[in-house]
């Protein structure tokens, strides 16, 4: 895991333990990670070393995606209907002589 992530295997341990939904199987004492960790762990170490997070600010971070995705779905589900609007205030347009 250490050469896909870059990470020391000091670090992912640690880490581990900081953060709750970091879970690997350990199996005869190796770690296995799920596709799952893996894109967690690029996500922590993309907002602790590119976006100079504290520990606690990436995890802040992270519980906060759940409601961003909602928020985003939010947005594009209004557009959609904003659309819909406009198709229809279009064909009424046509009607008009």
């Amino acid at each position: 895991m250490s050469r896909i992530t870059g990470l020391a295997p000091s670090v992912l341990r640690f880490w581990e333990k900081e953060f709750p939904q970091l879970s690997p199987l350990k199996k005869g004492g190796q770690r296995l990670y799920s596709p799952r960790d893996v894109e967690l762990i690029m996500k922590i170490k993309h907002l602790v070393y590119e976006k100079g997070f504290t520990l606690d600010g990436a995890r802040r971070e992270l519980s906060l995606i759940p409601q961003k995705r909602a928020r985003s779905l939010e947005i594009v589900f209004g557009l959609e209907g904003i659309k819909e609007e406009l198709k229809e205030i279009q064909r009424l347009l046509k009607e008009e002589p």
